[in-house]
């Protein structure tokens, strides 16, 4: 069975697509909104998680 990745972008993000996209799950992918087709970071949620809990206390 093979699942397909959602991806979405921060609606902070300008028009002019210089952002990175997000896919969250089990694991969190991340990827460059210009250079899709390149790698991609995958972390675990617990790590993502972690992430946007110390940038939100900044």
């Amino acid at each position: 069975m093979t699942s397909e990745i959602t991806w979405h972008k921060s609606s902070y993000s300008g028009a002019q697509g210089d952002c990175v996209e997000v896919s969250e799950g089990p694991t969190t992918h991340l990827r460059d909104t210009q250079h899709r087709a390149q790698a991609q970071l995958n972390v675990p949620h617990t790590e993502w998680t972690a992430l946007l809990n110390a940038l939100r206390t900044r």
